[in-house]
């Protein structure tokens, strides 16, 4: 299992538009991935649930990523949220 921790950096936390692109990057990998905050988490390949999570900027998350292409997809997952969120 991958595990990393990320502060969220947009104005907007995760909002509709980079949440949908999230979850296609995230389904673009067999592995499943994960997302916490506050002690709660969800599957992000949900949107509505992970726009739920009510994440804001400032919050720090912890990604969980666990299957066959872990690596890949932790590394995809990491380079999206450096790069939208």
């Amino acid at each position: 299992m991958k595990e990393f921790q990320y502060t969220i950096k947009d104005a907007c936390g995760i909002h509709a538009r980079p949440a949908g692109l999230l979850v296609k990057v995230v389904k673009s990998h067999a592995s499943t991935a994960t997302i916490e905050k506050d002690g709660k988490s969800c599957d992000m390949r949900k949107l509505m649930a992970l726009m739920g999570m009510g994440v804001k900027q400032g919050d720090t998350v912890t990604i969980k990523v666990e299957g066959d292409d872990e690596d890949a997809a932790a590394e995809a997952i990491q380079k999206f949220m450096t790069e939208n969120l």
